[in-house]
């Protein structure tokens, strides 16, 4: 095994100073993926651990090593472009920092840091510039531009140009573009009565939330003020200004914009801090965005203020599952879901707070969940690229089999992206759990109406 000097720990995140030397770089890949050749125990999670395998396997059966000691800046490419940041292999991995082990891996920041010294040598490629500003994207694509970009999102042959000139896939179903965004809905909005009667809290809708599926942020509003809380939206109704919230910042890390990301972070802390001083607790329905609050940001911007944002922040599901615990929430549900397939999506997992979504379903009467904790293998734009899409097919297909046998009346999944490749490959609808909750406390009669079916990511 390449020894790891035990004083240090490895550089995992831009403020060490080590972060961007190619040298130090290079060691960690080596040691890293010497630890990982000699256990083998991640070979079936996504595609980065049999291309590792196979070309260590391959210098050693020629003689020109004894294991990852001779991995080259090809090899190291080809192996950082098969993770897609699902982070399966950290949560299963017994060399982390979380199981008390010496070895401190961790695989998926080590390829993020990958990306972002090759972003800042090579530059970054046109798909991850696009993919990595959804709110941008969001903001010209919604409102009146909707029927228009649906339009396109919708004709196969534009989507092959698309694919050409951009690097997106054509035949990834892609979120539509809302008519009304989420903060448009919000600000004429007449809350339900008893809504502040426990408090308020501010409701992170994501980029997704506001102008892709704003069903679900409309959802997220109704379930908590049913449940006596006042939800703010920096940005739209009583805080409306210049600033509003914006990406999370994770697509950046994806592409290895680590300054684009941090621009991010500071925009929302500054936006979100004197909320969380006032008291208020961050509740966030997407769970990559969720991660990315808690675990990441304070990696990449590490000030004070960052982890007190971070402390506040739960996601939304999560928040639920505390008022259950305190018995606060509300129980009297006039409508039942039958069988409900929950995808448990990485990202969830990722954050380890088990799975809310499937505990708050629960509790609904005629209710029986049956959950496919399987990966989409889409993780953030990953699986939106055209070079990935047919090996992200390939790995989601457990989820694709989960949910078939599932046989369920109902489909949740708390992550957007997962929902579109199921709703491709099953052709069922998909809903947040959010949704599902509400439909069940007889505050959505038919989540279906929330869009027009033709506009809606669960058609």
């Amino acid at each position: 095994m390449i020894p790891r000097n035990p004083s240090t720990p490895p550089a995992m995140h831009p403020h060490d100073d080590r972060y961007y030397d190619r040298e130090d770089l290079a060691a960690e890949l080596r040691r890293t993926f010497q630890v990982c050749h000699e256990c083998r125990m991640c070979v079936n999670y996504c595609g980065s651990f049999p291309e590792l395998f196979r070309r260590v396997d391959g210098a050693i059966d020629s003689g020109a090593a004894e294991g990852a000691e001779k991995i080259v800046q090809a090899d190291v490419k080809a192996v950082a472009d098969e993770c897609w940041q699902c982070k399966l292999c950290y949560i299963k991995c017994p060399y982390t920092a979380d199981e008390g082990a010496s070895e401190l891996l961790d695989f998926p920041r080590l390829m993020a840091r990958e990306r972002a010294v090759r972003a800042r040598d090579e530059g970054i490629a046109l798909v991850d510039r696009i993919l990595g500003e959804p709110q941008r994207v969001g903001k010209f694509g919604s409102g009146v531009m909707a029927p228009l970009a649906n339009f396109v999102t919708r004709n196969q042959l534009l989507r092959k140009i698309q694919e050409k000139v951009t690097g997106i896939s054509a035949e990834f179903r892609l979120p539509p573009m809302a008519r009304e965004t989420f903060s448009r809905w919000l600000a004429q909005h007449r809350p339900l009565e008893g809504a502040g009667e426990r408090g308020e809290l501010v409701l992170f809708a994501t980029c997704y939330g506001e102008y892709n599926t704003p069903e679900v942020a409309r959802a997220a509003v109704l379930v908590l003020e049913h449940n006596g809380y006042t939800v703010r939206y920096p940005g739209s109704g009583a805080d409306r200004g210049d600033a509003m919230l914006t990406c999370c910042g994770l697509p950046n890390i994806d592409g290895g914009d680590v300054a684009a990301a941090r621009r991010k972070i500071e925009h929302n802390v500054a936006l979100l801090l004197p909320h969380v001083r006032a008291g208020r607790t961050i509740v966030v329905p997407g769970p990559s965005c969720g991660m990315m609050m808690k675990k990441e940001w304070y990696g990449y911007v590490p000030t004070p203020e960052v982890q007190e944002v971070a402390a506040a922040t739960l996601d939304l599901m999560e928040f639920l599952v505390t008022l259950g615990k305190a018995k606060t929430l509300k129980r009297e549900f006039p409508g039942k879901l039958g069988t409900v397939a929950y995808h448990a999506a990485c990202h969830l997992r990722a954050q380890k707070i088990g799975f809310p979504g499937m505990r708050v379903l629960n509790v609904v009467p005629g209710t029986e969940v049956r959950m496919v904790e399987q990966c989409s293998a889409v993780d953030g734009t990953w699986g939106m690229k055209a070079a990935h899409y047919e090996t992200g097919r390939k790995y989601a297909q457990k989820l694709v089999d989960g949910i078939s046998e599932a046989e369920a009346d109902v489909v949740v999944s708390d992550c957007t992206l997962a929902g579109l490749r199921i709703v491709k490959e099953n052709g069922v609808r998909v809903l947040h759990p959010v949704e599902a909750l509400a439909r069940a406390y007889g505050l959505i009669h038919d989540p279906a109406a929330a869009l027009p079916a033709s506009e809606s990511t669960s058609e």
